[in-house]
């Protein structure tokens, strides 16, 4: 509110309830800005902010208590709980929204509200506003400029506070936790969708759910970016690239690692898992306040294309190699992203023109891998179908790089042993 200024209003919707098929509705999930500003976790409720008007700057207004929906449905917090559990100032049936909404709005100058992100509320907001409009011979006006609250709101989130660190250090051990299981679990004959299974058991076993759709792909899978079908039978001398991170309290986690079916890694697989944990190594050195966003990136892909200059995979010079961007081939992603509420997180990476500096209290993913396609041309068949990535979550401190996910092993001797011992 205090960047918004005292003459705006800012109002925010919760998501929607999504139908998955029928009359079966999807696991509720709420909006992240809206549960970043409320905590509040019950959809058809909208939060409204209205600085430096004295009966109250912080609303809501939310579904009222029914004994027989609840009965149905489960508990809801009602217009007492909102105030009493969350800290509203005030808090009003949602029903009445038309009826109070439009009087809030009235002579602000400006309405900070995320635009196009829920079109029926769309539809409600410019009749309130035209509303309005019609009543401007009575001394009535409507705020006479709309502001994306994300320009605002954004810019906070991309900051994690001690408390969101907790849970998102929470959420990353769960994971960890999750990793180590799967690989216990793994051997021959054992199909994706049954590793996927263990993952599950673990991130419930930690009140936490998936943060998104595990990729756990084996062989050839391993080299399909964002590989979801997960029914494949694991297979003996193969690798398993999974991709499975939480969501604890709202906050998620993202964690990959690539072990071998075998509990043995071959000398090829070896040496390319090798070279991409060197890079994760050394874009985590990175991980600096001051340092550029794209510092780690840049770490990153000058290790792999030395590295897959080494296994004779590219040929000619580093400087040219990297301009060139030759490594894209093997190595076609970005080494990380912002991460939070949601696994892609909000927040700018450039400032201008200009990469966005490192500062204490963000987090990032730090992901580089290889991935040499099953049929690709050129490459010696020893290592084809090999793909390989190592994921770690990384808050960036006073000091430098905290890695939260440092309880999943990623050091291929620790994983050969922690294997052997299952």
């Amino acid at each position: 509110m205090r960047l918004m200024g005292a003459d705006s209003i800012a109002v925010l919707p919760a998501a929607p309830v999504q139908q998955r098929n029928n009359d079966v509705d999807y696991a509720y999930r709420q909006d992240s800005d809206f549960f970043y500003l409320t905590g509040f976790n019950e959809p058809e409720a909208v939060a409204v902010l209205v600085p430096g008007r004295k009966p109250a700057e912080y609303i809501l207004f939310v579904r009222e208590r029914d004994p027989e929906r609840e009965t149905w449905d489960g508990r809801r917090a009602g217009t007492m709980g909102a105030t009493r559990q969350y800290g509203a100032d005030d808090a009003f049936p949602i029903t009445d929204i038309d009826d109070i909404l439009p009087g809030l709005m009235e002579n602000r100058a400006r309405v900070y509200y995320p635009m196009g992100a829920h079109e029926s509320f769309d539809r409600q907001m410019r009749g309130w506003v035209n509303g309005l409009r019609r009543q401007a011979r009575f001394g009535k006006h409507p705020p006479y400029e709309f502001v994306a609250l994300q320009h605002v709101l954004h810019d906070m989130r991309l900051f994690k506070s001690r408390a969101e660190l907790a849970s998102m250090r929470e959420a990353a051990q769960i994971a960890a936790r999750a990793h180590v299981r799967a690989m216990q679990r793994t051997r021959p004959g054992v199909n994706e969708y049954e590793i996927m299974a263990e993952l599950l058991h673990e991130f419930r076993r930690g009140n936490a759910d998936t943060s998104y759709h595990p990729i756990v792909g084996s062989g050839p899978n391993a080299c399909v970016l964002h590989y979801h079908e997960n029914n494949r039978t694991l297979r003996k001398g193969e690798l398993l690239l999974v991709d499975a991170g939480c969501e604890f309290e709202s906050y998620a986690s993202d964690i990959t690692r690539t072990w071998p079916v075998s509990g043995r890694y071959s000398a090829e697989q070896r040496a390319v898992y090798e070279i991409v944990l060197a890079a994760n190594l050394a874009a985590i050195e990175k991980v600096k306040p001051g340092n550029p966003w794209n510092e780690p990136h840049e770490a990153a892909v000058r290790v792999v294309t030395q590295g897959l200059v080494k296994l004779g995979l590219l040929k000619g010079r580093l400087p040219a190699l990297i301009r060139s961007e030759a490594y894209k081939r093997f190595f076609m992603h970005r080494t990380g992203h912002w991460l939070g509420m949601d696994v892609h997180d909000v927040g700018d990476y450039k400032v201008g023109e200009e990469w966005r500096v490192l500062e204490p209290g963000m987090v990032m993913t730090i992901e580089p891998g290889i991935y040499i396609a099953p049929g690709a041309r050129g490459v010696p068949k020893r290592f084809r179908g090999i793909g390989v990535r190592i994921e770690d979550d990384v808050a960036v401190t006073r000091h430098g790089a905290d890695v939260l996910t440092r309880d999943a092993p990623k050091d291929p001797d620790q994983i050969e042993s922690l294997m052997a011992a299952a």
